[in-house]
């Protein structure tokens, strides 16, 4: 079984357009689905195309930095994670994740990112597809870059502060337009922004922050989970979802649920190891 994607959208500027056209929708979980898991993946590793296998099957083609694929229901168990140059076999994967046990009922974003150090890891998120208030909208900032710990800014207030690699931060906010940016850490040094975003009601905004800092790769790709009003008007549509380089949403550090935290708790043993060749 394959899962399809969509192609990441390039825009001009540090940020760039995350609620536009190259941003899809994914669909929250609906709670009689237990038996089954809603999982995306993320690509954010910069300049490494790959194909991934879950157990040993591929199910993406090659994979190319800044693409968002899904979502795939899988059933609830224990799955081999394996990530390999396109068109090599699972012996030669460069990223591996052992017995990652996946709960039915979740609704999960899997990364493949550098650490803090620049190495291939995999992050995965639960996502909060919680109900959201009439005239909210949920904001997800995910870290997972090679890059300093940031503060998020929206109006020049903060928002999230020090995120770090595979780290997360989130807030529910009045729907609407903010301009945000990002700043170090502690600091009035601007690193992304500022730029507009529209947050629309009912739905849960997720923006990555990926690449390196040091090779001057840090690109930004998002999310939208639909179907999150408090009110019958919350029709869940749309599957898959991205945006590409330097997205027009507030963007570039996000932060992630910890180093492997699959499907519903914290994570299963991650193993990470590059071709020798």
């Amino acid at each position: 079984m394959q899962l399809s994607y969509s192609r990441r959208v390039a825009a001009g500027g540090v940020l760039a357009a995350l609620t536009f056209a190259g941003v899809g929708a994914l669909t929250a979980t609906p709670a009689y689905a237990a038996a089954t898991a809603e999982v995306s993946a993320i690509h954010g590793i910069p300049g490494t195309p790959v194909d991934v296998y879950l157990n040993g099957e591929k199910t993406l083609d090659n994979f190319a930095p800044g693409e968002v694929a899904g979502p795939l229901s899988l059933a609830a168990g224990v799955y081999d994670i394996a990530l390999t140059e396109p068109g090599e076999p699972v012996a030669n994967a460069f990223l591996t994740v052992d017995d990652a046990e996946v709960l039915g009922g979740t609704n999960i974003s899997m990364a493949a990112h550098l650490d803090a150090s620049g190495q291939p890891t995999l992050t995965s998120f639960v996502n909060d597809t919680s109900k959201v208030d009439v005239g909210k909208s949920r904001l997800i900032a995910r870290h997972i870059a090679a890059a300093p710990a940031m503060d998020v800014r929206a109006g020049g207030t903060s928002v999230f502060t020090n995120l770090t690699n595979s780290n997360e931060a989130k807030a529910d906010m009045e729907a609407g337009t903010i301009t945000a940016d990002a700043v170090l850490a502690g600091t009035e040094t601007v690193t992304i922004g500022p730029a507009d975003l529209e947050l629309s009601e009912g739905t849960a905004t997720i923006v990555y922050a990926f690449g390196s800092a040091d090779a001057g790769t840090l690109e930004v790709v998002a999310q939208t989970i639909t179907g999150l009003h408090s009110t019958p008007s919350g029709v869940p549509s749309g599957s898959g979802g991205l945006a590409g380089t330097g997205a027009s949403t507030w963007w570039y550090l996000l932060a992630g649920a910890g180093a492997l935290l699959l499907v519903g708790g914290r994570a299963r043993v991650a193993t990470a190891r590059r071709n020798s060749r």
